[in-house]
């Protein structure tokens, strides 16, 4: 299916959810991804911190910030930099995201596991994101497992993928978990 057609429907979805939807969406997503082996193995673990429209992760670097190190993308142009995450130094950044401050650049190659937001994902693994290529660039460069968040609607038949499209390896949504490239 067509990028833009399902950024237009999906869109139209997020639009209709209500915070009580929300917030009890971002739980059952969150209590799964703590399941995982690849969450508990994981010290260094490549975070977003959500935009109104995005499952909410605030509640989720809260509850982990002292037990595991976070980082937040903030962009540099036409790619994402990774810093850690501390909740008191973050300011508004490109597209009206929170992004962290300060120089303190992590590096790919340390992080474990990747939170990816989405527009939507199919069940192969491919997504959807708003269209700028950020997550796939940043991507392509490194190991860490990548573990794709949605609400249940966020998942598509197909999408029309492109080569430069990084898939997700795990894909999680409020009432399921799809092993996608590696088993848990």
């Amino acid at each position: 299916m067509d990028k833009d057609r399902i950024r237009h429907r999906i869109r139209a979805y997020k639009a209709l959810l209500s915070d009580s939807r929300k917030k009890s969406a971002a739980e059952a997503v969150f209590e799964r991804i703590e399941r995982l082996a690849a969450f508990m193995m994981s010290d260094n673990i490549l975070m977003y911190h959500s935009l109104p429209d995005e499952l909410p992760t605030h509640s989720f670097l809260d509850k982990w910030a002292s037990k595991k190190r976070f980082f937040l993308p903030r962009v540099n142009g036409l790619n994402l930099e990774i810093l850690p995450y501390d909740k008191t130094k973050l300011h508004l950044g490109a597209f009206h995201i929170e992004e962290p401050d300060g120089e303190d650049n992590g590096n790919i190659e340390n992080i474990e596991l990747i939170i990816v937001p989405a527009v939507a994902y199919d069940r192969s693994g491919n997504r959807v994101g708003r269209g700028k290529g950020y997550y796939d660039r940043l991507m392509e460069s490194t190991k860490a497992t990548k573990v794709g968040v949605a609400y249940d609607f966020q998942i598509v038949d197909d999408i029309d993928a492109e080569p430069h499209d990084v898939k997700v390896d795990i894909l999680i949504t409020e009432s399921k978990t799809i092993f996608v490239n590696r088993s848990e």
